[in-house]
């Protein structure tokens, strides 16, 4: 009894504890309110499943030091049920040891569940076996949809309540998302639309979280949810919130874009992101900005969605591999610092616009206690404009915003990026250029004969694989009288290779926004029976759109041109196989491998073809990346992990792949006797197959008389009483931080004057200190950081007076 009554004790004491740490989160038109304070919170979107376990403290960490308050993610619910009622929580997909890596970090999170995600995600995140769920329509008022729907939503839910990690308990979930821009497809489910919208808020308040819900570009989103925005430019796009007692919330404002294969990395620049998130909070009352994604990571195995490649977002503030891009990740921080030493006065102060010139606003905050703060905006994309505020001159760049903590004092300017830049290295540390060291397995091309499943039509391609393989194997017998016809093959998407009596007859495929194609070949034949054997290929499912159950991929007309006649095969009897035999012998696997003969590689690359070889784990930490760039198209694995697939020969219009490196974890390694398995639809040689380091080991900065000097220099106590003079003390500087357990260990380049050109290409200018270099290296040398102020008295006095300075250091790490 003794041991019982303690045990209930100490369950009690949990239980108050859990009550005394909770907060209350509610919202009002301003902003989200936790524990009573108005909070303007900076987010950030990780997906647990694009990075790995290991790699997870380190990117919650960086997101932290970049000044962010919550991590974003979406539920991932294909993965988490890949067959009703068989859930998985392990290794990448356990969701609640992410939350509480946040939480051990001291950070909020925001979930957002959907369940249907898009996130280029394929299949937008739906487990393909809701497709065969009878009289089921995706994302609609019907019943069988959310009978599922609702009990992942449920799952989800529990699972975190159950771990007391929501707000109310402790936790550090603040915010929850039902649905994913929902309005884009609303209208095209006419009656079914609206009334699936309202369930879907009711079913997910109900589940009573403590915490708001949201839904994002969903205007018509049922009190209490509220509505959000997601784009580039929120703050001109955002209707607003659909009641005034709603907060505005940016629950996507896009670091770069997504990228599709046969396509160019996206970009969008630091400047522009910082100019739109000021924008945002000035012209909306934005109080919730959350960046997507803030590290986008790695599309592994078959998760990416239509002609979507393997890296995603690699342009965020933190690269696919988590290095810290700069000067993206720095000038942003230098926002959120700025805007945070006026959160207050902007949350609680009245809000007042003036005209300062024809494309020049100030948007002024007062409170009732007497402070002020400003944002001044020059919306014109072409000129720098001075205007007049408060008795002082400003200058302000063109389209930038300048924010004024104290309504006098230039803290930061969106356009001014002071921030020092670095270079991603790419290094080879491993060669796989020995014959000796490859196995190969060739893919056998499958006949008529041999096939089991069969039909009098050409079957759709996902409803036949049910996203088991990407592969679908046509295959038909033909009896011909004249050996020279063409082949001509319509296909809906995605690939396509054709083989006749096993030889190959040609490939083509479909682009992400026509992924319908034709292929015409032709071919030579054998009077008599002739087996065709017609490869389909997926790459990634569909990820949008309404009726998302009745898209479809694979072949729909095949027909054979002879000299007479032409004969459509179409609805001849056709034999199929789903996926490859090396997928069936699982070669991938260190198991499957095993226990398969290989054969020596002859270093005559084929199409269809597995190659195998082993390695040793490259010393160091460096993140690693596999240099595909001799192979074609196809799916990699290491240690029976996929890494993703590779569509090395699908190039941009400058001719260059649209992506060469794939990031290999190295939680995915063991120290020897790694297997790497590549299966080649094409001809790639693995024989220029390299293992690379990933590094950002130098590191520029550059800075001149019109720059402002880093925010954190900003202290209050230093306001002169006199509100028109500047705070002291506060002069530029170039600052220089090498990555973790680096150091720098030269100075390639240091000018204090006129240098030419920035950090992407420099040299030397008619206005030069000589002694530059030198008192940079004393300043920087051995040193992780380093600031060295833009000043003549740091530089001993002025090389050439009357011409503006300029400091610009380019530093090696090692």
């Amino acid at each position: 009894m003794g041991a019982l009554w303690l045990s209930c004790l100490g369950l009690v004491l949990f239980m108050l504890t859990r009550v005394v740490n909770g907060v209350e989160v509610t919202y009002d038109g301003r902003s989200l309110i936790i524990d009573g304070q108005r909070k303007l919170l900076f987010s950030g979107s990780i997906h647990y499943t694009r990075s790995t376990p290991d790699m997870w403290p380190s990117l919650i960490s960086k997101a932290k030091d970049g000044g962010l308050d919550v991590i974003e993610t979406y539920v991932f619910w294909n993965l988490h049920e890949p067959q009703p009622g068989q859930y998985d929580f392990s290794g990448r997909l356990d969701i609640v040891k992410f939350v509480k890596e946040i939480q051990a970090q001291g950070l909020f999170a925001c979930i957002r569940i959907g369940p249907f995600i898009e996130s280029e995600w394929t299949y937008g995140g739906l487990p393909f076996w809701l497709h065969d769920v009878p009289g089921i329509v995706f994302r609609s008022d019907n019943e069988p949809f959310k009978f599922y729907m609702q009990n992942f939503t449920t799952k989800i839910v529990n699972m975190f309540k159950s771990e007391g990690l929501y707000a109310p308990q402790g936790g550090p979930i603040i915010l929850s998302q039902i649905e994913n821009e929902y309005q884009n497809v609303e209208k095209a489910f006419h009656d079914k639309g609206p009334p699936y919208v309202r369930w879907a808020a009711a079913m997910a308040v109900g589940l009573q979280t403590g915490v708001p819900w949201v839904m994002c570009k969903q205007d018509d989103a049922p009190d209490p949810v509220i509505n959000t925005c997601n784009g580039r430019k929120c703050g001109e796009t955002f209707v607003g919130p659909n009641s005034p007692n709603k907060p505005s919330i940016w629950t996507e404002n896009w670091t770069s874009f997504y990228q599709v294969y046969g396509e160019s990395t996206p970009l969008r620049s630091a400047e522009d992101i910082a100019f739109h998130v000021a924008l945002f909070i000035a012209k909306k009352n934005g109080s919730f900005i959350n960046y997507y994604m803030y590290h986008g990571g790695t599309n592994f195995g078959r998760t990416a969605s239509s002609y979507i490649i393997t890296s995603y977002y690699d342009q965020a503030p933190l690269d696919e591999y988590g290095l810290t891009r700069q000067p993206k990740w720095g000038h942003l921080k230098e926002l959120h610092a700025a805007i945070k030493l006026c959160s207050h006065t902007i949350l609680s102060g009245a809000l007042t616009i003036s005209s300062l010139g024809q494309q020049q606003e100030a948007y002024v905050f007062y409170s009732e206690t007497g402070e002020c703060a400003a944002l001044l905006m020059n919306n014109d994309s072409r000129t720098e404009v001075a205007v007049q505020f408060q008795n002082s001159t400003y200058e302000l760049p063109p389209t930038s915003i300048s924010i004024l903590p104290d309504c006098t004092t230039l803290a930061f300017n969106t356009a001014k990026v002071t921030i020092q830049s670095n270079q991603r290295s790419v290094i080879p540390s491993m060669k796989f250029d020995s014959v000796e060291r490859w196995n190969e397995f060739k893919e056998v091309v499958p006949v008529f004969e041999e096939t089991s499943l069969r039909s009098n039509s050409l079957l759709e391609h996902m409803s036949t694989t049910k996203d088991t393989s990407d592969y679908l194997w046509y295959i038909i017998s033909v009896n011909a009288s004249e050996t020279q016809s063409v082949l001509t093959i319509d296909s809906l998407g995605h690939a396509l290779h054709a083989f006749v009596n096993g030889a190959s007859a040609g490939s083509a495929h479909g682009a992400h926004n026509n992924p319908a194609f034709t292929l015409e070949s032709t071919i030579n034949l054998n009077q008599g029976i002739n087996n065709i054997s017609l490869l389909s290929v997926t790459v990634g499912l569909p990820d949008s759109g309404a009726y998302l159950e009745r898209r479809a991929a694979g072949l729909h007309k095949v027909v054979i041109q002879e000299k007479q006649q032409a004969k459509d095969l179409s609805n001849l009897q056709w034999g199929y196989q789903v996926g490859l035999l090396g997928e069936k012998l699982q070669l991938y696997s260190m198991e499957g491998s095993n226990a398969t003969q290989w054969s020596k590689f002859v270093a005559s690359p084929q199409p269809l073809t597995w190659y195998k070889t082993l390695f040793d784990v490259p010393e160091g930490d460096d993140p690693l990346a596999l240099n595909l760039g001799s192979m074609g198209k196809g799916e990699v694995w290491v240690n029976g992990q996929s890494i993703g697939r590779y569509w090395v020969s699908f190039l941009t219009t400058n001719g260059s792949p649209s992506q060469t490196w794939y990031h290999i974890p190295r939680s995915f390694l063991k120290p020897t006797g790694n297997q790497l398995v590549l299966f080649e639809e094409e001809s790639g040689n693995p024989l220029h197959i390299s293992i690379d380091t990933v590094t950002r080991n130098k590191v520029c900065g550059r800075v001149s008389d019109s720059d402002l000097p880093p925010v954190y220099l900003w202290k209050q106590h230093e306001i002169s009483s006199s509100k028109h003079e500047k705070h002291t003390g506060r002069i530029p500087r170039v600052q220089l931080q090498c990555p973790p357990k680096t150091r720098i260990s030269k100075i390639l380049f240091a000018s204090f004057g006129s240098p030419l050109g920035d950090c992407g290409s420099y040299a030397m200018g008619s206005c030069h200190f000589s002694n530059s270099t030198a008192i940079v290296e004393e300043a920087c040398i051995g040193k992780r950081r380093c600031s060295v102020p833009q000043s003549q008295k740091r530089f001993g006095g002025d090389p050439c007076p009357g011409i503006p300075k300029c400091l610009l250091v380019d530093a090696q790490c090692s």
